[in-house]
């Protein structure tokens, strides 16, 4: 059976720079941000879903799903979030579950859910241990700032949609500090593995 090490943390606080590492030392990786945007697809079950109960003026002319419109509806009115997700995170999971499945001989696997404390998949005894990536507030802000082109106010909204730092880093079992180069994070990461195959 595998390992399996959750990788959660905030807003542009580096787990695709972890994902990047994990995969170069050919640690298989599930990206629930990347099973998020494919069941969004049309067709696919949250995109039927959010069609069905947001309707039809959330889509764009090729009927793929209007992210933009949807995310500024759903960052400023907390209960569409909270429906958006009650209708997404079921079938999230589910194909989450099989992916896993698909890893089993696998030594370690990696399960990147940005939203895992929020989603309540700590719930669902999925994962061996969590790994938070962590930031100081005034940091992360400005990196999601440049990121995603964002002003102050927006990219706060964004922070605030998620659980505080803080409170994530208490629900962690490893927490990892990436404030340094990437370098300094890739060291910090092969620090965890080591300890991770030496405690299994």
């Amino acid at each position: 059976m595998s390992y399996v090490l959750a990788l959660t943390g905030g807003i542009a606080t580096g787990k695709s720079t972890a994902d990047q590492f994990f995969k170069a030392n050919k640690i298989p990786v599930i990206d629930d941000d990347q099973i998020a945007h494919d069941l969004m697809e049309p067709g696919q079950a949250s995109w039927q879903a959010i069609k069905d109960y947001f309707g039809s003026e959330y889509l764009n002319d090729d009927q793929t799903i209007n992210r933009k419109k949807l995310g500024q509806l759903v960052f400023k009115d907390s209960q569409a979030l909270t429906k958006l997700n009650e209708l997404t995170h079921p079938l999230i999971f589910l194909q989450t579950k099989k992916l896993l499945n698909q890893y089993q001989a696998q030594p370690i696997v990696i399960l990147d859910v940005p939203l895992y404390f929020e989603s309540g998949m700590d719930k669902k005894d999925i994962a061996d241990g969590v790994l938070v990536i962590t930031l100081p507030e005034k940091m992360q802000l400005q990196r999601l700032k440049e990121r995603n082109h964002l002003t102050d106010e927006e990219a706060r909204i964004r922070m605030r949609s998620q659980l505080p730092m803080v409170k994530k880093e208490q629900l962690a079992d490893f927490v990892i500090e990436n404030t340094g180069t990437i370098k300094e994070l890739e060291n910090k990461l092969a620090q965890l593995l080591v300890k991770i195959k030496e405690e299994g």
